[in-house]
């Protein structure tokens, strides 16, 4: 799954979402060490392409770049032969900086108070236009109704009578105009008076610009704290991949021993042995099983029943679940279950209880941690012939159980500190895992 992941440089956002911080660091880390790694390819490509005479060498990106544009700054200088300077208001001709600020702080009470008397005249002539235009309909409808129920024959005199009224009703709509104009003019007065005065004992009462740059100074510094507590956090997650990395040599459980044991001189006996079940010290690792690949896997997990498959196809063989050199499954394992089922099976155990369960959403498992206060989740990814942490845990180990007991002794992260002390075992019966080993 990890190796898909850097080979695509993409992670579902589902699959993200299952990650903690610390593995999602971690995962961000590999993921740039990757692109590091592609751009050194790229490059050494490149340089022997040019050694060889296949592509032309490239020219410095400055060099052109100087010839097209030569252009350049040059200060103003004064009678004195310095940096000429102007300070707004200390100038011959300036107006002191009081009266400036006051005929700013005027002209912005002015725009202000226009603004508001434009909506407000704009709101009064709707008002206006309507009021005449309703009660001029109504009056074209009376004379009408009249005309009709009276069978008026001189429709000339109706003409002129309803001119007289057209007219009558413009006169008293400009006079309501007028009165309407000089009211909003009149507020716009005040409202721009109101507007000075509190701009004015704003200025006087408060500091604004002693304030906004303390403000900004606030703010920057909590940008840097924020940038920093980041760092520190990436450099966590750099130091636990390395610590992993170390102890997974130390351990000695990495997968992939037999060509360990090539480099190291072994003997074709130990080899026959790790591979073939030959009689030998010990009980056979469980890598050496052959899984089944009669089924064509389906690139992530799709349904349940698909998981059940690919339980009992890949995972039996290998005896996922169960305990070391046993036929029992061991406690802490459950089946298809979900993070609030898990969280609600840790929620009465102490800290440090812990249950893995089958995933929905890699090929792989999910162990669910209890903490003092809430709860932990890490994909274990099983999709290869090794068992590891997503993102968090170089170790490759060749079963699940390895994988427990490894971390019984030894932490998952450093920041966190989680160490595997009390399995979470079934809680009702028929156990969750039933369907798995049917």
């Amino acid at each position: 799954m990890l190796q898909q992941i850097l080979h695509d440089m993409y992670i579902d956002p589902e699959l993200l979402a299952e990650l903690s911080d610390v593995q999602k660091h971690i995962l961000f880390y590999k993921m740039r060490e990757e692109q590091l790694r592609r751009w050194r390819e790229r490059e050494a490509w490149e340089a022997l392409a040019q050694a060889e005479g296949l592509r032309p060498q490239k020219v410095k990106r400055g060099m052109w770049l100087r010839a097209a544009s030569d252009k350049h700054i040059q200060w103003l200088l004064g009678a004195d032969g310095e940096v000429w300077v102007w300070i707004m208001g200390e100038g011959p001709g300036d107006k002191p900086y009081e009266e400036i600020s006051e005929e700013l702080i005027a002209e912005r009470a002015r725009l202000q108070a226009q603004r508001e008397a434009e909506e407000l005249w704009r709101q009064k002539e709707a008002e206006i236009t309507k009021k005449f235009r309703d009660a001029l309909a109504n009056e074209k409808a009376r004379i009408l109704a009249e005309k009709w129920k009276v069978e008026m024959e001189d429709r000339k005199a109706a003409k002129v009578l309803e001119e007289r009224i057209r007219e009558e009703f413009k006169r008293k709509e400009e006079e309501e105009r007028k009165r309407g104009e000089e009211q909003i003019r009149l507020q716009e007065e005040q409202r721009a008076k109101e507007l000075y005065w509190t701009l004015k004992q704003a200025q006087l009462q408060s500091g604004t610009s002693e304030r906004e740059e303390r403000e900004w100074e606030e703010q920057l510094r909590r940008s840097k704290a924020a940038d920093e507590e980041r760092s520190r956090g990436a450099q966590r997650a750099r130091d636990e991949y390395r610590r992993h990395s170390l102890r997974a040599i130390q351990k000695g459980t990495v997968a992939g021993l037999s060509s360990m044991f090539q480099e190291l001189g072994q003997s074709q006996e130990q080899e026959a042995r790790l591979y073939h079940h030959l009689p030998g010290p010990g009980p056979p690792p469980p890598l050496a099983i052959p899984v089944s690949r009669t089924w064509e896997r389906p690139l992530r997990p799709v349904s349940r029943e698909v998981i059940v498959r690919w339980f009992k196809e890949e995972q039996l063989p290998r005896r996922a679940g169960f305990e070391r050199n046993t036929k029992s499954i061991a406690p802490w394992f459950h089946g298809i279950i979900s993070r609030e089922d898990a969280e609600d099976l840790l929620e009465n155990m102490t800290e440090g209880a812990f249950l893995v369960r089958v995933s929905e959403k890699i090929w792989g498992y999910t162990l669910s941690y209890r903490l003092q206060k809430g709860f932990k989740h890490f994909l274990v990814d099983a999709s290869g012939d090794f068992y590891s942490f997503l993102g968090v845990d170089p170790n490759r180990h060749a079963t699940l159980t390895d994988l427990i007991d490894f971390h019984k002794e030894e932490i998952i992260t450093v920041s966190g500190g989680e160490l595997l002390q009390e399995p979470c075992g079934q809680r009702d019966s028929p156990p969750d895992y039933h369907l798995l080993f049917e």
